[in-house]
């Protein structure tokens, strides 16, 4: 035995077996290796489900699994092919990875009871299912056979451990450094929770993929042919003494160099970019995880999951490994990444749904005790077994299967048409350049009588120069500039707290016109602590000073009796005070631990203040004593629509108690009495109408002190469940909520202080004066929602205030009218943020959206950027985001704007620089060939093949990595429908290649005569030297040009910062001196003088000048000079949902549900009736893309939410087994009908009409405007909103005063 910490014992038979009694030791993460590929997206600490989430049930009926039987005697066969998975080498576990993959894939009970059932995998993995896997285990000693394990099923059916009220039940401690073969034994055999890291493209392979380039590779040939050529020229023809050196090879070698230089340096930069990219793909896809060791629960790397691991299960996780599940309470998964089934999943203990498999039972098939990674936890907590990691589960499997490709963001594609259209362009004028020299070649051949080798040359030279116009005139830099900038902004955003998720979001955000905050968190500290209180209805503390601002300083004053939380606890009755502790300790799923190696609590930030109060003033133990003394008889999990959460436990005297904790104002309408103010000794009083407005009085000031209330309540019950309540279906143990949610006592109310963050109010300004309209979108009560967005600057004169409930009731006409003027949305559910998400965008919105509960997944997927928080956000929310914040804070928000911006402006930049360069040359190359006598260019080719790689890879250096400047927030944002080219940068494009092509056109046809120059070989050769020296110089400064697009003339703002462009720079101009003294033949120059430096660099340098005079033209003269092809704007989608506008018969509503879950299940030819035909592959990848990053089909979209919206819905739902049979009857009857013109109709018109005016709206409950609006502001706007035109928030006249646009 080698290191042997995991405690082995014998049994009667002699056979080694894990003890279940496992010492306690301290907490450790184990593994210390780079992480390798991981199955799914980041997370910072996982957290409880709290008050301030929204993980909750959608409702609707609830599915069992669809588990068939399996007739098969071996349910353990190995599948043919994967026999290797069955066999591992001294192995010490009784079960091997393929044996426990069986259990899944499909799932199999059978396979489940071939194994032994829940207390088999036990003793299999050599693990406890009450305190996990030991911190000590290293090598394992001795050997648990199969017959060992299986045959401990039915010794241990009644010794289930007992369901987990929440998670976290125990203290962790702090971490120790684990040795280096901890494990050693569990790794060799199962393997850890990595998948293989893809290989990426070597160096060598990038360089090939350049090389494949059409054009490179005909000018190779080109090349190739003209030093053959030349290479005979030079040593197979006789030279006349005194003709000098022959060095007609010189230039097919100068251009396979100049193409191997621009393959290499194009390849370098992709194998940069990738390894860029893969630093941020291993960043984003780790996360933690909660599991059970040594009995402490403790957060792990999701790397260093392991087979025999018990997990934790809390709504808002996604699953990361395959299990058997242990206990819990009410747990529920979505399981439609795996299964395509989009309904939830009941699960059940594995030892139950064994007991009815032994019993006969002829519904065991239909119990579902196995959990599979890559689901997600609707509802519930639990925990189950891990039984397979890594390349061995199900979402491992189909993850290697599928390999994720990189995908083309929005601007590429964009950016990729018109380079094919500049393409064309280009290859256009080479072809005519190539036809109109080749005429005049074959014109003079007549009489010719140079030796054919040198009439070859001379062709050749021809096919060369129009080649090489191709490679100028194709802008391949364009798709690098964008990769390039995406590459570098998606990096540094990482250091300012954004991970990007999705590549395409990074552009997107620079063009944001709307954001929709949350509060918690993002705009405060999410740093809770309890600060005022009231018992009762007049046992009361609270420090007014912590209020933080306050707007109604007067009424607060009067209203709140202020007292010490010492004296206030004093005048509790130990019996109040006992409740008190039980109503905030056993309502809870946060749990003791560290956090930056300071102990304290770890989950929700409400409930971690909630229990620090108790701990700290009321005396409270230990969490896990309290809750392991308490016995648990239902938990009701935080639900976001009704706002509050619930356990009843069991007391002494046989009662039954239920807690519920929740918003204030909401729970306060559920009581019917209250405990005694007395607080000596609990007894209960009748509430009062006078009491009830008292409370409510009470609420009011605490949340206009921008306190969040939380109210807590309790009833006893003389049994569980009562007699008058329903039973709910799955569980008969078990009542429905909403029938014992009544005849409530008020115990008390909290007020909890979470302050604002530092630095918000400013970004807040920043984002309004970058036109971003700014909008807080929160669950809170209204009046907590008001203060907290008037102290951050959101809630302004002339601003809306709404309810979540008001708002949804809105008609379309009177939603327009409000939203241009709502800036606060309170006590919303994720299902009203998805509402106003929606009409935002049909409006012609980019909207930003932050979200951080399970529910807000739609309205994240929706929205044009999705920010989820990296602290607080359950991992839904954050596989349904686009960009995480690792710090939950709105300023990162900005970072995000302005690196949008930057990424945004860098392509801008770089296009226009190449268009320039583009213009110029082609041009120039076209003008002074024909006019040539000897059909030769006044660059030649190699010259050419050098300004291609200033201008393509060089260029984007530069330009694709300036970072934000301040000044990129002094402007409004582009509209979606805008043109990629302005009107600033067609003037800057065309007035530049003007003064290029002027200045280039005189030295070449008047240059002799103005510099007098003899026509000599010599003279004409340092001419054209001095021509392609000026070029070059032109583009150089034309760079610094480049770095403004607006009119403003300071061209050095922040160059200092950017020291890729000042190295660029430096580069190039030193490659154009090296070329110009040691270029020779290669490159067709001559050295020049100073004189000629001089006027290389001066007529560079006036481009300087000119671009201030260009800059000086008016935008509106010259967009009448650009031609309207140029300026004509391609028509964006606007998103529009067809379930609001059209209605449908019955019955094709039917046949569509049922064919959209055949086109889930089945694919086939029915995912091929949209898009062209594509592989098995990309197939696979449309049906599975919901496992991959960035995947749209991951959330339910607006039109596909679940559950369905009515619960009827479910009931009209015919079995799935003939589902297919009744979709394919109907096709025919459709296509039928459609012929006779059955089609969906217009829905009717709403039938409630705008609001007439102000003071209408106004009347409205739960619609408030601020105080400080002037009397003449109309608010809401007169006229109706045009779908797909100018956004709302761009439109002045419809923005309060304060945030009007300049």
């Amino acid at each position: 035995m080698v290191g042997n910490h995991d405690p082995i014992h014998s049994d009667d038979g002699g056979n080694a077996v894990k003890s279940l009694s496992q010492p306690e030791s301290p907490r450790a993460q184990p593994g210390s290796a780079s992480p390798g590929k991981l199955l799914s997206v980041p997370n910072d600490p996982s957290r409880g489900n709290s008050l301030d989430k929204s993980p909750s049930s959608d409702g609707g009926d609830t599915l069992v699994s669809g588990i068939s039987p399996v007739d098969d005697d071996d349910p353990l066969k190995p599948d043919p092919g994967n026999e290797k998975e069955f066999q591992v080498e001294n192995n010490v576990f009784a079960f091997s990875p393929g044996q426990l993959a069986k259990l899944i894939n499909p799932k199999n009970l059978p396979a489940l009871r071939a194994l032994g059932g829940l207390a088999g995998l036990e003793r299999g993995l050599r693990t406890d299912l009450k305190a996990g896997l030991s911190l000590d285990e290293t090598h394992l000693d001795g050997h648990v056979s199969f017959e060992d394990a299986t045959g401990a099923i039915d010794a241990h059916i009644q010794d289930a451990p007992p369901a987990p009220t929440r998670t976290g039940t125990a203290a962790t401690s702090t971490p120790v450094k684990l040795h280096s073969d901890s494990y050693a034994d569990r790794l060799r055999v199962f393997g850890d929770n990595r998948l293989p890291e893809k290989k990426p493209k070597s160096l060598l392979l990038l360089m090939w993929i350049a090389f494949n380039d059409k054009v490179l590779l005909l000018l190779t040939a080109a090349a190739v042919i003209s030093l053959a050529l030349g290479l005979y020229q030079t040593f197979g023809v006789v030279h006349k003494e005194g003709s000098g050196a022959s060095v007609e090879w010189v230039e097919g070698v100068a251009i396979m160099v100049a193409i191997i230089i621009v393959v290499v340096v194009g390849a370098a930069n992709d194998y940069q970019k990738e390894r860029q990219f893969v630093k941020l793909n291993k960043k984003k896809e780790d996360r933690t995880v909660k599991v059970i060791r040594s009995g402490k629960s403790m957060q792990i790397s999701i790397y260093d999951l392991l087979v025999g691991d018990v997990c934790h299960m809390e709504p808002g996780d996604l699953l990361p490994a395959d299990g058997v599940f242990i206990s819990g309470h009410n747990v529920k998964c979505d399981e439609s990444s795996a299964t395509g089934e989009s309904d939830q999943m009941k699960k059940i203990s594995a030892i139950e749904a064994i007991a009815q498999l032994d019993a006969g039972n002829p519904g065991a098939h239909k119990l579902d005790p196995l959990i599979i990674s890559g689901g997600k936890v609707l509802e519930g907590v639990g925990t189950y077994l891990v039984t397979s990691v890594g390349v061995h589960s199900s979402f491992g499997k189909t993850m290697m299967a599928l390999r994720e490709e990189a995908t083309a963001t929005p601007l590429q594609m964009k950016l990729n048409d018109l380079a094919e259209a500049i393409a064309k362009l280009g290859g256009a004028s080479a072809l005519l350049l190539f036809i109109v020299l080749l005429i005049r070649f074959l014109v003079q051949l007549r009489g010719n009588t140079d030796p054919a080798s040198e009439k070859g040359q001379n062709f050749m030279r021809i096919l060369i120069t129009a080649i090489t116009v191709v490679v100028v005139a194709v802008p391949e830099g364009l798709p690098l500039a964008v990769t390039l900038a995406l590459a570098f902004a998606t990096t540094r955003m990482l250091k300012d707290n954004n991970l990007v998720r999705v590549l395409q979001a990074c552009e997107t955000m620079g063009n944001a016109t709307t954001i929709c905050s949350d509060k918690t968190g993002t705009l405060t500290q999410n740093k809770m602590s309890v600060v005022a209180g009231t018992i009762g209805t007049s046992m009361r503390f609270g420090d007014k000073a912590a209020g933080g601002s306050n707007t109604k300083g007067k009424e607060v004053e009067e209203m709140v009796e202020v007292g010490t939380v010492e004296g206030f606890v004093k005048n509790l009755g130990p019996e109040l005070q006992a409740m008190l502790v039980q109503s905030i300790v056993q309502n809870s799923t946060a749990f003791e631990g560290e956090e930056d190696g300071v102990p304290g609590f770890i989950g929700s930030k409400t409930e971690t203040a909630l229990l620090g109060f108790a701990r700290n003033h009321l005396n409270m133990g230990s969490v896990q004593e309290e809750r392991a003394n308490a016995n648990i008889a239902q938990f009701i999990p935080f639900d976001s629509g009704r706002k509050c959460m619930g356990v009843v436990t069991k007391l002494e005297n046989g009662q039954y108690r239920m807690f519920i904790k929740g918003a204030s104002e909401i729970l306060l309408a559920r009581c019917t009495r209250t405990v005694d103010a007395d607080g000596s000794s609990l007894s209960e009083t009748q509430m009062t109408a006078e009491m009830e407005k008292g409370l409510y009085d009470t609420i009011s000031t605490y949340a206009n002190r921008s306190l969040r209330t939380i109210g807590l309540l309790y009833r006893d019950f003389p049994s569980w469940p009562p007699p008058n309540a329903r039973k709910m279906q799955d569980d008969p143990t078990q009542a429905e909520f909403d029938d014992v949610f009544d005849e409530m006592v008020w115990l008390g109310i909290v007020g909890i202080q979470d302050p604002l963050r530092v630095g918000v109010p400013e970004a807040v300004a920043q984002c309004q004066h970058a036109g971003v309209f700014v909008r807080m979108v929160t669950g809170d009560n209204v009046m907590t929602a008001r203060a907290i967005a008037e102290e951050c600057g959101i809630y302004t004169p002339g601003g809306l205030v709404m309810e979540g409930p008001k708002f949804r009731q809105l008609t379309t006409a009177q939603m327009d009218q409000v939203i241009p003027r709502l800036q606060v949305l309170a006590r919303s559910s994720p299902d009203d943020k998805r509402i106003l998400v929606r009409r935002l965008k049909e409006l012609g919105e980019t909207v930003a959206v932050t979200g951080d509960g399970t529910n807000d997944g739609p309205a994240l997927k929706m929205a044009d950027v999705g920010f989820s928080m990296g602290i607080a956000g359950t991992e839904v929310a954050k596989e349904a985001s686009s960009i995480i914040l690792m710090d939950d804070n709105f300023s990162s928000i900005v970072k995000a704007l302005m690196w949008g911006r930057a990424v945004n402006d860098a392509v801008k930049k770089f296009l226009q620089f190449q268009l320039t360069v583009n213009i110029t040359a082609v041009l120039l190359t076209f003008v002074s060939a024909v006019a040539s006598e000897d059909e030769t260019s006044v660059l030649s080719a190699v010259q050419l093949l050098w300004v291609n790689l200033i201008m393509d890879t060089f260029a984007a250096l530069a330009l694709a990595t300036d970072p934000p400047a301040d000044s990129v927030l002094d402007r409004k944002p582009d509209l979606k429908s805008a043109s990629l080219i302005t009107t600033n940068m067609w003037k800057m494009i065309i007035g530049q290649a003007i003064y290029q092509l002027v200045v280039t056109f005189v030295l070449h046809f008047a240059g002799r005569t103005i510099l007098g120059y003899d026509n000599t070989k010599e003279m004409n050769k340092e001419l054209r030297a001095l021509v392609f020296n000026t070029f070059v110089w032109m583009q150089i400064f034309n760079q610094y040009n480049n770095r403004r697009l607006d009119n403003k003339f300071n061209i050095f703002e922040g160059i200092s910062k950017n020291w890729f462009f000042i190295g660029i720079n430096v580069v190039m101009v030193g490659g154009q001196v090296m070329i110009i003294f040691v270029g020779g033949e290669a490159f067709s120059v001559v050295r020049l003088n100073g004189v000629q430096w001089a006027i290389s660099i001066v007529l560079g340098a006036i481009s300087l000048p000119v671009a201030v005079i260009i800059r000086l033209i008016p935008d509106e003269v010259a967009a009448r000079m650009v031609p309207g092809w140029m300026k004509r704007r391609s028509n964006q989608p606007v998103y529009v949902s067809n379930e609001d506008r059209f209605q449908w018969n019955r019955g094709i509503e039917e046949i569509r549900t049922e064919l959209t879950f055949l086109k889930t299940i089945r694919g086939g030819r029915l995912n091929q009736l949209k898009f062209r035909k594509q592989n098995i592959k990309e197939t696979m990848k449309e049906n599975f893309s919901h496992l991959f990053r960035g995947s749209k089909t991951d959330i339910p979209q607006a039109d596909e939410m679940i559950p369905p919206s009515s619960p009827g819905s479910h009931k009209r739902r015919r079995s799935r087994s003939n589902s297919a049979f009744a979709a394919a009857a109907m096709v025919p009857s459709i296509v039928a009908g459609s012929i006779g013109g059955w089609s969906p109709v217009e829905r009717p018109k709403e039938e409630a009409p705008p609001f007439a005016s102000k003071s209408e709206m106004e009347e409205q409950a739960g619609i408030s405007v601020h105080p400080d609006t002037a009397r003449t502001d109309p608010v809401i706007s007169s006229g109706p909103l045009q779908e797909g035109s100018t956004p709302p928030s761009q439109q002045s006249h419809l923005a309060p005063d304060s945030q009007r646009l300049q």
